[in-house]
């Protein structure tokens, strides 16, 4: 069986018990992709997924290290996280080219909760981003369970990249003090800024740290869009040559990473104080909707080109799965990297066994040659960051979006502006928030018109699109673009009144176009009964037109429908119009009578 056969059916009545078990454990086995891929594995693919996994290794220890210290914690612990990451996706995960591991996009929201609370302490720090990792991991896989992979498109794209502008901004500044050779006091990235300011100023900058870290970052920018040129492993193995052979760390003060802690990542509970729960808990929740936004943009964009379908909520599970088994050994949260995916593409993986050699190879490293990076200066790692960091900024299709729709690229630049002011973790309520105001607003003030007939065009129209547009005499067509709710109720109520008080001749019907109403509440049926009511002291029937049969359904329940009689309700505005001029004559003579 491959992995795009969907799993067998679970045990039915009447099967037999061997047959049933088996059932069940195909069941099981559903959650388990790598499992299911690797029964179908070809021997052709090995040789492609070892070479791809040995080339994913040049990337996966210098980024992994550099994530882990722009997170706050111990560059070694990127390395733990990679580790478990990608063996726990390579079970669990449904795309056979994803690569997981920790990510420029989470860097900041982990170091807004780690920095002020772990108070310079490595094993708090380590413990708090852990403690992150397992809150994701856990809200990552009950939401996948529970089907709830659509979650993350409540964003609109201005949002989501009004948030990713402002974590690129707030990294970017994280990393400027590590670049020019010195440390400031901060915790937010206008305060931390400020200190950067005045620090250059006084003439802290370290020439010799600046050099190498901005000669790092250019050689990765010279070298970003050559697929097959791997940028930087050329730029940081040429910086930490450098320094080795100049001696730069003794005899200039270059900062660099030392030798790791030789072994493999423990397992361990990472325990915080009772004071340290609320921000954790929240922090933990941004990282899941970052991350899983994220990997489930870049698990679609993969499965486009490989013609596989990925399933968003197992997508969501095994990034659980995987931000599960990094608190628990030593590392933090983790996310699909835009990085490093397209490393192991273009050297041909074909599987997630990539990802399983690359684990094996950086375990091996830590293991057997633990001194190899000692000379690894600080600044080639800042400057990373730093390129990953511009590479999340979008600017070309916010110039697009300020031509087209204006007010979205201002939220846009205020969702920015709210992270980098208020702080990363901060920053994704107010993109939340900002999303339930954007998705409100469009229901709370919708569009509404009164409808006519222009000649020489089929159908009903807006008199204000068509001018020329000719009322029915005492017949009202009124369209509602939006469901009825608590929000926009008495709104639809003052929008009637005033269609039918512009209604050149005395009102009779008034027939509500319903098709775009795709839901109607307590609070607005009430107010349909009300109306209905005041419109029958007026002498004038309400009627709907198109309306949808759930909708329909849910005026049975509240008894409006009853209460209107089925004689209300016309399928189209067409036959509204036929059966108003049927009961009320009047002087009407429609275009396509006159032969035209």
């Amino acid at each position: 069986m491959n992995d795009l056969e969907p799993p067998p059916p679970l045990s039915e009545p009447g099967r037999s018990a061997p047959r049933a078990k088996a059932a069940d454990a195909a069941g099981w086995r559903r959650w388990l992709p790598g499992l299911r891929t690797l029964r179908g594995y070809e021997l052709a693919w090995l040789r492609h997924d070892i070479v791809a996994g040995l080339v994913l290794t040049t990337m996966l220890v210098p980024v992994g290290i550099a994530y882990a210290q722009a997170s706050g914690v111990p560059g070694i612990h990127g390395l733990y996280a990679t580790i478990v990451a990608l063996l726990a996706y390579a079970m669990f995960g449904p795309s056979r080219i994803l690569v997981l591991g920790p990510d420029s996009s989470l860097a900041a929201l982990i170091l807004a909760v780690v920095l002020p609370l772990s108070g310079g302490d490595p094993q708090r720090a380590i413990a708090l981003a852990g403690l992150m990792a397992i809150v994701s991991g856990t809200v990552c896989i009950l939401a996948g369970v529970a089907r709830l992979g659509f979650v993350t498109e409540l964003l609109s794209k201005p949002i989501r990249y009004g948030y990713m502008n402002g974590i690129a901004l707030t990294v970017l500044i994280s990393q400027l003090p590590r670049l020019l050779g010195f440390s400031v006091e901060g915790d937010a990235p206008l305060a931390t800024l400020k200190a950067i300011a005045v620090s250059v100023m006084e003439g802290k900058t370290h020439a010799t740290t600046l050099m190498v870290g901005a000669g790092t970052l250019a050689v990765i920018l010279l070298l970003k869009g050559r697929r097959r040129v791997p940028g930087i492993l050329i730029a940081v193995v040429g910086a930490t040559v450098a320094v080795g052979v100049l001696g730069l760390a003794t005899r200039e003060g270059v900062p660099v990473l030392g030798a790791l802690p030789q072994g493999l990542p423990a397992f361990g509970i990472p325990w915080v104080t009772a004071a340290d729960i609320g921000p954790v808990l929240i922090g933990g929740c941004a990282v899941a909707l970052v991350s899983f936004a994220d990997t489930s943009v870049l698990s679609r964009v993969y499965a486009a080109r490989t013609r596989t379908h990925v399933d968003p909520n197992q997508e969501m599970v095994a990034l659980g799965a995987a931000n599960l088994a990094a608190g628990f050994f030593q590392g933090f949260a983790v996310s699909s990297s835009s990085s490093r995916t397209p490393v192991a593409e273009a050297a041909g993986a074909r599987t997630q066994l990539t990802g399983v050699v690359g684990a094996l190879a950086v375990a091996l490293l830590l293991v057997a040659a633990p001194d190899l990076l000692k000379n690894l200066p600080t600044s080639a790692l800042s400057a990373v960051v730093i390129a990953s960091a511009i590479g999340l900024i979008e600017i070309a299709d916010l110039r697009r979006i300020y031509r087209i729709q204006r007010w979205e690229f201002w939220l846009s630049i205020a969702c920015t502006v709210g992270v980098v002011v208020l702080g990363a973790v901060e920053g994704i309520g107010l993109a939340i928030v900002i999303a339930v105001i954007e998705f409100l607003w469009d229901a709370w003030r919708p569009y509404s018109a009164v409808l006519g007939r222009a000649d020489g065009v089929k159908g009903y129209h807006d008199i204000t699109r068509y001018p020329d547009a000719r009322l029915i005499p005492g017949l009202v067509l009124f369209r509602w673009d939006a469901p009825l709710f608590f929000a926009n109720a008495e709104l639809f109520r003052d929008r009637v009144g005033e269609a039918m008080a512009s209604s050149p001749a005395p009102v009779r019907w008034l027939v509500v176009a319903a098709e775009p109403v795709t839901s109607v509440d307590v609070t607005s049926a009430d107010m349909l009964a009300e109306l209905v009511e005041s419109l029958r002291d007026a002498g004038i029937q309400l009627c709907f037109a198109e309306m949808k049969d759930p909708v329909k359904d849910k005026l049975k329940r509240f008894g409006l429908f009853a209460r209107l009689g089925e004689a209300a309700f016309f399928p189209t505005v067409g036959a509204a119009v036929s059966g108003y001029l049927k009961t009320h004559p009047v002087e009407w003579i429609d275009w396509e009578d006159e032969g035209r």
